[in-house]
């Protein structure tokens, strides 16, 4: 009878701070008993580059999910799964072949608490893992395949992969990418893995996807405005990461093609599209209304 209130009581609409804490502990519950048998540096490296995020990602999977009467115990699976993901990108991301960060969440970054194979090998194990997690949601074999495939699309070179393949190449580009080219950069850098986990609920409920896809398309792209606003105005001690590399890299961002003024009232308007797309759901998308605004009122 516990477990069952329990689990009645997790169908209830969480307060943003609640929710996106209880959606880290579920996440690195499940990767944490994934990897608990095993033993070496990889799996401490993967365990390491999991922890201390702000769980945006697992928290939009459960509440998606909650959002269409699932039980966000059956998607914890894929509340692990995407954070697997994020992870992998950022310990690759901070190499020295990619971005060359020292530190990531305030804390040294992969490749620097061990050594580069190390990294590169965590990061592959957990692209691995997030596929065994993900099969562990609990919904039919038909809405399973779609969050295995729609997953590998969205992390691969139709999205995440291949936005930062472009973001690379547009470091040595003779000429910087205009407003529209950087839209659709982060689109697939930042925007793929937020927009799928945004649509992990309608996934597993075979449902209507239309409402959670502009969500997470907004909310993706005022994430990434938020991110260039940090980098131009952050404190690396807050932030957790080194801030300006890309101003002294001489990046396009939403910052340099729209001011600083111009990238925030962006970014609000993306917030406010967000969350007009919800109005279908009423009062019982209020947290991912908070969690829109949240986005870009953020501190790292």
């Amino acid at each position: 009878m516990a477990d069952t209130g329990l689990r009645l009581a997790a169908l209830e609409r969480r307060p943003l701070t609640d929710a996106l804490a209880h959606a880290g502990e579920v996440a690195q519950a499940r990767i944490g008993f994934a990897l608990s048998a095993l033993d070496g540096a990889v799996p401490e490296a993967m365990l390491y580059a999991v922890k201390g995020g702000k769980a945006l990602r697992a928290f939009l999977a459960l509440e998606s999910a909650r959002l269409h009467d699932i039980n966000p115990a059956k998607a914890a699976g894929a509340a692990a799964a995407i954070e697997c993901i994020h992870a992998y990108s950022l310990v690759h991301d901070d190499m020295p072949c990619m971005d060359d960060d020292d530190t990531r969440r305030g804390q040294p970054t992969v490749h620097r608490k061990w050594d580069e194979a190390t990294a590169v090998l965590a990061g592959d194990g957990l692209q691995a893992l997030a596929f065994e997690l993900l099969v562990q949601a609990e919904c039919s074999p038909r809405a399973k395949m779609n969050l295995v495939v729609s997953l590998a699309h969205a992390a691969g070179v139709r999205g995440m992969v291949g936005g930062q393949a472009a973001d690379i190449a547009a470091e040595s580009a003779a000429v910087p990418l205009d407003l529209d080219q950087i839209m659709a950069l982060q689109a697939g850098k930042t925007g793929a893995l937020i927009t799928w986990s945004a649509l992990v609920g309608p996934r597993m409920a075979e449902a209507e996807r239309e409402p959670l896809t502009i969500y997470g398309e907004a909310l993706g792209l005022a994430f990434q405005i938020a991110d260039d606003i940090l980098d131009e105005t952050g404190d690396a001690a807050v932030v957790g990461k080194a801030v300006g590399k890309d101003a002294a890299a001489g990046k396009a961002t939403f910052v340099s093609l729209l001011g600083l003024d111009g990238a925030k009232r962006r970014a609000s308007q993306l917030v406010d599209d967000a969350c007009d797309a919800l109005s279908p759901y009423g009062e019982d998308a209020e947290t991912l209304k908070e969690a829109a605004r949240f986005v870009i009122a953020r501190t790292h």
